[in-house]
This record gives structure tokens, C-alpha cells and sequence, in this order.
């Protein structure tokens, strides 16, 4: 859709908000939705299922961490396909999503318990999303691989401002890969969003200082995503450096585009290539179909608005979403008259970050 036919997303914009203001409370124009919520399109870090499940085979720290920053640098692009900024749905709190990728090259005779989505055996990854706050957004993800043993547990809080001619979106919050086996953990922080040119065609770059850290053995990759200088044509621009326990110089540099090439540089003098995004299958999700979800899952859930998006009927689309937010705010509004805490199904906090109640780690140690 050309952005520049739409003069309302201006007009709808500028009579709500002024420089500066957290846009937690705005309300955008259906149109410029992107047909999914935010849960399903944080599953997108995981497009490339097997880069990710191959970190527990690496046999040296260095070699992990490498291959976590090759996960790390592959789990952006996929969910920013279009050229044109499309904002995913604002998850509902107590929305779910679930799904799985077959991983036909994992096999291991040793069946998991428990397994956190029944339909789903202990050689694929499983992924799991809760919206488990709403004022602040939060969204707790959990995501496995028994076979692997395997595991990531994150949370994401969304912190949106507007900027004049862009909106920027801080990912607030971390995950945390666990390696069972090796008894290692890998923290990661994620970088902002910004949608520029909303006065125009949007288009969205990532931008910030993020890090990549194992306290088990004291490696740590420093990842910056550069935003567009004013001076130059340069985007989706991204460094990052490799750097063993207590030291000062990196021993691996990685510079590139997050959506194209990246090319590897070792402290040797060696290059060649770590990544092109643009040539990496994608291996397809699976997921229920509506019908079969359960009445808070994702797709279900929004159903109504993605059919009014797809069939161009924005005036259903709208109605669907404003009986959704309304009902929301009805249900909080009902919770604080009882005195109801909110209880979440799948997340329990700890501090500041949430944990998946029933991890792969827990269930192993069981057995």
C-alpha cells in the first residue's frame, strides 16, 4: 500500500501526539496494521531454527559464542520482509501464541517430559509467548529443544515515543539461552526500532548498543546496529566484535548489513563470509489452524481484523479491534473494582524478568 495516499495517518497521528510522548496510549489507523500480533512476529527470531540448535554442538566457548552472534545476527530480517514500516497488533494480555519447526536433522532416541506443547515432540523447537503484562507491554517468551537440550527464556518490554518524523520503539529486557548439557548461559539485549518518514512512506531501521554475554566463561560479542547517518545512504548497518574472558581485543569482527551480507574478520587476518541473510532458507512455522487454537491464541484472537485487513474492509477491522482493546480495558477496569490480581498461565516474575514456569532444565533435573 503507498503510504502517501493515506494523508490521515498524518492528520490521525499529529492531533494525538506531541515530541517526546510515550505512545503507549495511542491509537493508530487499522490500515497501517500488519495483520499479526507482536507475539507471532517475535517467533521470527527463530526463523533460522537450525543455526540456532546447532550452538549446543560447537565444541569450544569460542566456538559458541560465534555461533550465538550467527543466531543473533540471523534473527532480524525475517520479520522485516516489507520495505514499508507495518505495526503488528498490540498483544492483548493473557494472549498466547504457540508454534513448532520440524527439525529433521535432530534425532535423539530420549523422549523429554512434559513438553510444554503437546502436539510436539522433543526434536522440534517449540516456541511459546504470553502477554503477560499490559501497562507496561511485556511479553514473555519461552523456546526449546529436548533433543538438544536447548533452551531460550526472554521477556520484551516495548517503549514507544514519538520523535517529530519517526516513532522509536525501545526493546527493553533480555533472554537468556541455556546450554543444558554445558551448563552455560548466554545472555542477549535487543536494539530499538524506528519508524521514519511517517509523514511519508515509513520505513524502519534498528539502531543501538547490544550485547551478548556468558558469565560461565567470560566471552561477550559487543553488536551495535548503526542507524542512517544525515551525510550518507548507508542503512541497516551493523558491527560487532567477539572478545574471549578479560580481554580488552576482540578476536572475531563482524561488519555488514543485518538484512544482507555479513563478512567476518579474525584477529589472523582471515575474512570470509559469516552470513548472507538474503540466501538463508527460512523454515517455515507450524501452527494450528484457527479453528483449533484456543480462544486466546494470537491468531484466533485477532481473526476478525486480519480478516477485515486482508479483504481491504477497514471499517470491519477497526470495529474488531476497538470491541478487542475495549473489552481489555473493561476486564482491568472489572479486576481492580474485585481486587483481582492478574494471574498469568505460562511466566512467573522474578525481579525484573520473567521465567517460564516449567523449563526444559527443571524437567530434566527430574527425571
Amino acid at each position: 500500500m503507498d503510504m502517501k495516499s493515506n494523508g490521515s495517518v498524518i492528520t490521525h497521528l499529529l492531533s494525538q501526539v506531541r515530541i517526546g510522548m510515550d505512545l503507549t496510549k495511542i491509537v493508530l489507523p487499522t490500515f497501517i496494521l500488519e495483520r499479526r500480533s507482536l507475539l507471532e512476529m517475535y517467533a521470527d527470531f527463530f526463523a533460522h531454527p537450525d543455526i540456532f540448535v546447532s550452538i549446543q554442538d560447537k565444541s569450544t566457548p569460542e566456538d559458541r559464542m560465534v555461533q550465538v552472534l550467527k543466531w543473533y545476527l540471523s534473527s532480524y530480517h525475517a520479520s522485516r520482509k516489507s520495505s514499508v514500516a507495518k505495526k503488528p497488533y498490540n498483544p492483548i494480555i493473557g494472549e498466547i501464541f504457540k508454534c513448532h519447526w520440524s527439525l529433521p536433522e535432530v534425532q535423539d532416541s530420549k523422549p523429554v517430559p512434559d513438553i510444554p506443547i503437546s502436539w510436539c515432540t522433543h526434536n522440534d523447537l517449540i516456541f511459546l509467548a504470553e502477554q503477560v503484562s499490559h501497562h507496561p507491554p511485556i511479553s514473555a517468551l519461552y523456546v526449546e529443544c529436548g533433543a538438544r537440550n536447548i533452551s531460550f527464556n526472554g521477556h520484551i518490554y516495548t517503549k514507544s515515543s514519538f520523535l517529530g518524523v519517526s516513532v522509536a520503539v525501545h526493546n527493553i529486557g533480555e533472554g537468556r539461552i541455556s546450554l543444558i548439557d554445558r551448563g552455560e548461559d548466554y545472555v542477549v539485549t535487543f536494539p530499538s526500532g524506528y519508524a521514519r518518514s511517517i509523514l511519508a512512506t515509513p520505513w524502519l531501521e534498528l539502531g543501538g548498543k547490544c550485547e551478548i554475554t556468558c558469565p560461565q566463561t567470560g566471552y561477550r560479542a559487543d553488536v551495535e546496529f548503526k542507524c542512517k547517518p544525515f551525510w550518507s545512504n548507508d542503512v541497516n548497518k551493523i558491527a560487532a566484535e567477539v572478545y574471549p574472558k578479560d580481554s580488552k581485543k576482540s578476536i572475531l569482527k563482524v561488519e555488514g548489513e543485518w538484512n544482507g551480507k555479513m563478512t567476518a574478520k579474525w584477529s589472523t587476518g582471515r575474512t570470509e563470509p559469516f552470513l548472507d541473510v538474503n540466501h538463508l532458507p527460512v523454515i517455515k512455522k507450524h501452527v494450528k489452524t484457527v479453528a483449533e487454537q484456543e480462544k486466546h491464541e494470537s491468531r484466533r484472537l485477532w481473526r476478525e481484523v486480519t480478516s477485515g485487513l486482508k479483504t481491504g474492509d477497514i471499517e470491519s477491522a477497526t470495529t474488531a479491534k476497538s470491541k478487542l482493546e475495549n473489552k481489555q480495558r473493561q476486564d482491568a477496569k472489572q479486576r481492580k473494582e474485585d481486587d483481582v490480581k492478574w494471574e498469568n498461565r505460562y511466566f512467573n516474575p522474578v525481579g525484573e524478568n520473567w521465567f517460564f514456569n516449567k523449563p526444559l532444565a527443571s524437567r530434566v533435573s527430574e527425571e
